[in-house]
Order: structure tokens, then C-alpha cells, then sequence
């Protein structure tokens, strides 16, 4: 089957009998347009199937209106709820999203985001920490604005959007000892990223402050089964914690099933246990994880209204950096909440 051809502009001005300027000028927001030529045009458009090439007129102001999203870890709920927020954004802007998967860690990544470049996108987002730091790279060399989500590149150009992850983790200690907890532990993940690491740092560094010594285990990627591993190795421990900090939700959940159900612990009553991230499955009855809220609103909107910013016109548009806070949203994994 052969594909229908795009309709012209000037196909569009024959039907119409109008100009081929008058065309542009209707589809172009704002332009000064007669309402009859404009009825014209519209209904001319319609009858031949007509839409704007927003991709070329875009390039002739050498701007594509495509801003590409890498990501890791997609499958995961806060993951995708962040994809949500920010592509939301970017559609209201009138832009339009590429996505990167970069959960590979071979050179498929770099190829894709080298193909993104090629479709000339205007912009990246990197919403997680674990891609390659030469991938900032790579977009500030090809002209490209930078959104740098929960990293701790130290490059000039980019904004930079983080969580205050370390605070946050040092209000738990003081929950914990509220709720009468003295063996505290941290459940990590081998994933090292900066938001992972700033929240056990945090937990750890706070506790000591406060005369308790913190355990910290960490196991496999970011997600529910190392939750399970994690609860094997820290509740066989000899002195098993009465407290456990998860850097994750996911980690949480795999955590509280396996303390539930392999060892018969009573959640909050012998263990009380905390989250991060605020996910759907955290409110769900079997969990009600106590945990701290990702203001991922906040962070689509920090991110797609500095993308908008004109860089000669506002001087903080170059270099930025923003620090948000997460909420801690109290349920019943912890006493007393």
C-alpha cells in the first residue's frame, strides 16, 4: 500500500485561495489574520488532511521542540510516576519527549542518545544517577540544555535538582528513639547512586550524633527482592534491629513481607521499619510504610520551566541548582506515628 504524501502548506493556500503566507500566519500563534481568511484556511486544512510541520519550522529557528529523557529502573513505580510528571509538563510546554532507556549497560546507550542528538533535540533530562557521567558530557559538547535529577555531577550549564536526602534521613533517628528502637540498621542497595548513598550517610552520621551506632547491609539493585535478602541477613543477625531504615520503598516492601512472613516479626510492634519514596503500594494496607514523599511535581516543573528560560535574557538560566525538600508521610510502620 502506498503512503499518502503530506499535504502542503501551499496546496493548502490553492484550496483556500489565499497566500501561502496567509497559511503560516493562521497556524502561527498571535499572527495578525482576518477571521474570514482564517475560515478559509481552517476548513481548507481540514478538507485536505493538513497539519503543521511544527519539526521544520522548528529547525529553521534551529529548535525542535524535542527534549530527550534518560532513564534507568522505568519498571519502578517512583521511576514511572517522575516519567509521568515531567512528560506531562513537557506536552503543556508544546514540547515533545524522547525516551532513553540506559538500564543496559553496554553502547546501545550512547548510540540511542547519539540519535537523539542527530533528531537535533533542544534538551536532556537525566532522571536518575546511574547513567555514565560522560553522558552529561556528551550533551553539553552537542549544544544541548541539561536537567540533572538526583546527581552530583559538578558541571558547569546544567540545572541541577536534588532532594535534601540527608536531612531527611537524619529526621528517622529521631522517630526511631521516639518509638523506643535502639539497634538501627540501613538497607541499601549496591546501586551507589548520590541519593542512596546521601540518605544512609545521613541516617548513619545523625544516629552517631546521638550516641547509637547504626548496621548497614546492602544488597543487588534497587528494588523488592533485595528487600527480601536484606531482611534474611540483618533479622539473623545476633543482635537483630528493632529499627530498620530502608532506602527505598521497594526495598521496604520486600523487607516488611519477609520479616512478616519468614520470622513471624510483628510490624510495629517488634520492628519498626521506614521508606523512602511515598509510592502507591507504601499507602497499601498490608505495608502502611512510614516513609518521605518525592515532590516529583515540584521536579517536572522545576525542570521543564527552566528549559523554557531564555539564557541571554535571564543570567541564572546558565547555572542553576535547586534543593527540595521531602515530606515524611507518618503510617503505622512505626510506633507511635
Amino acid at each position: 500500500m502506498s503512503q499518502k504524501p503530506f499535504v502542503s502548506a501551499q496546496e493548502v493556500a490553492e484550496r483556500a485561495g489565499v497566500s501561502r503566507s496567509a497559511v503560516s500566519r493562521t497556524f502561527t500563534p498571535g499572527a495578525s489574520v482576518s477571521p474570514e481568511t482564517r475560515r478559509r484556511v481552517v476548513e481548507a486544512a481540514e478538507a485536505l488532511g493538513y497539519h503543521v510541520n511544527h519539526l521544520a519550522r522548528g529547525l529553521m529557528l534551529n529548535e525542535s521542540g524535542i527534549v530527550c529523557l534518560i532513564v534507568s529502573d522505568m519498571g519502578t513505580p517512583y521511576r514511572s510516576s517522575l516519567i509521568r510528571a515531567v512528560t506531562q509538563q513537557l506536552q503543556d510546554a508544546g514540547k515533545i519527549a524522547m525516551l532513553v532507556n540506559t538500564d543496559r549497560s553496554d553502547g546501545s546507550v550512547d548510540l540511542a542518545l547519539r540519535q537523539a542528538i542527530r533528531y537535533r533535540a533542544d534538551a536532556s533530562i537525566i532522571l536518575s544517577g546511574m547513567p555514565d557521567k560522560s553522558i552529561t558530557q556528551l550533551c553539553l559538547k552537542n549544544g544541548q540544555r541539561l536537567v540533572l535529577i538526583n546527581r552530583d555531577d559538578d558541571q558547569e550549564g546544567p540545572l541541577r535538582i536534588n532532594l535534601d536526602d540527608a536531612a531527611a534521613a537524619g529526621r528517622l533517628v529521631t522517630a526511631f528513639l521516639r518509638a523506643g528502637c535502639r539497634r538501627l540498621a540501613f538497607a541499601n542497595s549496591e546501586a551507589g547512586t548520590p541519593s542512596l548513598m546521601a540518605r544512609e550517610h545521613g541516617f548513619v552520621t545523625a544516629a552517631k550524633t546521638m550516641g547509637v551506632e547504626v548496621v548497614v547491609e546492602r544488597y543487588g539493585s534497587t528494588g523488592y527482592e533485595s528487600g527480601r535478602v536484606l531482611a534474611q541477613r540483618l533479622l539473623t543477625l545476633s543482635e537483630r534491629p528493632d529499627a530498620v531504615f530502608c532506602a527505598t520503598d521497594l526495598i521496604a516492601c520486600g523487607f516488611m513481607d519477609a520479616a512478616r512472613h519468614q520470622f513471624s516479626i510483628s510490624i510495629p510492634d517488634q520492628l519498626c521499619v521506614a521508606g523512602f519514596d511515598d509510592i502507591e503500594q507504601a499507602a497499601w494496607s498490608s505495608y502502611q510504610l512510614t516513609t518521605f514523599g518525592q515532590p516529583v511535581e515540584a521536579i517536572a516543573r522545576e525542570a521543564v520551566t527552566w528549559l523554557g528560560r531564555d539564557d541571554a535574557e535571564d543570567p541564572s538560566a546558565r547555572n542553576h541548582s535547586v534543593r527540595l525538600n521531602a515530606d515524611l508521610v507518618w503510617r503505622s510502620s512505626i510506633r507511635g506515628g
